[in-house]
């Protein structure tokens, strides 16, 4: 794909050092105009409801004296001030460059570019959904949608953004004309579990034009009931609901090839055996029928009955 130099273009993720927007800019790209500190949102402290796993993993913990002394870390309540966020200790390939593209934004987790170039970025901690805008060189942070539970699984598509809170989908069409008032959420599909642990969702649209979400499983290890640790698939209007695989016991990202429109998705193991052992993993459907850690093979028959082993992703 051949670009003009002059087009800026970005990665931008979430960043797990006290929620910040990090872009990652090709170093022959147009850089951002003026010379003002990235925008921020107020940095009041939120009413941020608590980490949803510390229950099911405390529950959990072994009776030694050791693992006793060990608990999950809270996250920060404030987002960290752009002046005090170390972007000189992360690293990049080479080639690129890591830049604060924008600060304010209380436990930032999903990201998503509408048509017109807005970013909206999801939390999983508060009730906001926040819109990133850029005019004459000057970016602007601020929450466009309040009110909501869990609001983590974020994916815009042709001018609606939808929406995945901990036990409803919902979608607000042509948000980009209304960021100044945009009107309460249509729920369009709201079939599922309320179980904090696990239950915050992450929200993609396949190549056939449905969403895609994960239910997690309702604690560390367990032997799950029929409606989770599943992904989910339903059409746009929220109809038709159908499990596309099971087995499935923390997503934490998914998306599709642009080539081979195959669904690849990460997840975290469970706790409390090492801090090394069990890896957590990229998966995808069609690779991965079922969780050995589950012992549930039966639960894999709407996947290829071949299995190979999961690849590793990350330990994150």
């Amino acid at each position: 794909m051949t670009r003009s130099p002059a087009v800026r273009r970005h990665m931008l993720f979430a960043g797990a050092l006290g929620t910040i927007l990090v872009a990652t800019s090709w170093p022959l790209v147009a850089q951002q105009s003026t010379g003002s500190p990235p925008p921020s949102t107020s940095t009041a402290a939120p009413a941020a409801l608590p980490a949803p796993t510390m229950q099911s993993v405390l529950a959990d913990r072994p009776k030694s004296e050791a693992a006793q002394k060990l608990a999950p870390v809270t996250p920060p309540p404030i987002a960290t001030a752009a002046d005090k966020i170390p972007v000189d200790k992360l690293k990049a390939p080479k080639g690129f460059k890591i830049d604060v593209y924008a600060t304010g934004m209380v436990n930032a987790r999903s990201l998503r570019e509408g048509d017109k170039g807005t970013i909206f970025v999801s939390s999983r901690l508060t009730d906001k959904i926040y819109a990133i805008t850029e005019k004459d060189g000057k970016r602007e942070a601020k929450p466009v949608l309040t009110g909501l539970f869990r609001p983590n699984g974020i994916v815009f598509h042709n001018g609606t953004l939808y929406i995945a809170e901990l036990s409803q989908i919902s979608k607000v069409e042509n948000i980009e004309d209304k960021l100044d008032q945009a009107p309460k959420p249509t729920v369009i599909y709201s079939d599922l579990p309320k179980d904090e642990a696990h239950g915050w969702k992450y929200l993609t649209i396949g190549p056939d034009n449905r969403l895609y979400f994960q239910v997690g499983a309702p604690c560390n290890i367990c032997m799950p009931s029929d409606a989770h640790a599943q992904i989910r698939s339903i059409n746009l209007d929220g109809s038709d609901m159908k499990v596309v695989a099971r087995g499935i016991r923390q997503v934490v990202g998914m998306d599709w090839h642009p080539v081979t429109h195959q669904l690849y998705f990460t997840e975290n193991q469970r706790d409390w055996l090492s801090e090394d052992f069990p890896q957590d993993k990229r998966s995808s459907p069609s690779r991965w029928c079922c969780s050995v850690r589950m012992r549930r093979r039966s639960a894999c028959a709407s996947i290829p009955a071949t299995c190979s082993p999961p690849r590793i992703a990350a330990r994150f």
